[in-house]
């Protein structure tokens, strides 16, 4: 069985920043088809494009919840540039080290959050918001 750091089973156990954002300034999904891990990030953004509220809902496994709970503590306050510039890395190591064969679940936390940075620039974009 693979060994989780304390802040990996803190953010499985007690997640942060549940939910859904209504109205949410963007939204983006990813899953893995392989472990059947889905994961959606909501994100606020201000007129300074800063994230004011990050949320997520996840089905998966207890890293991919922890890595989803994660990135939306690192990301609220960031700009919209700083937050799409998040790594799997970095979500690893903000959790202390992840078993290597869940690193794919800091990679679909990193890549929802972009995602939904590229739906929120498109709907931008577009005059949707």
């Amino acid at each position: 069985m693979e060994e989780y750091s304390d802040k990996v089973k803190d953010h499985y156990m007690n997640p942060r920043n549940t939910g859904v954002i209504e109205n949410a300034s963007g939204e983006g999904t990813v899953g893995n088809p392989v472990c059947g891990d889905i994961m959606t990030i909501y994100i606020d953004v201000d007129e300074n494009e800063v994230l004011t509220d990050v949320k997520f809902s996840t089905f998966g496994c207890g890293a991919a919840i922890a890595t989803s709970s994660m990135i939306t503590e690192m990301a609220v306050g960031m700009t919209v540039d700083e937050a799409y510039n998040i790594t799997r890395n970095d979500v690893a190591e903000e959790l202390d080290g992840l078993p290597p064969i869940k690193m794919h679940c800091s990679n679909l936390a990193a890549d929802a959050l972009q995602a939904a940075i590229d739906n929120y620039r498109y709907r931008k974009e577009n005059g949707e918001i």
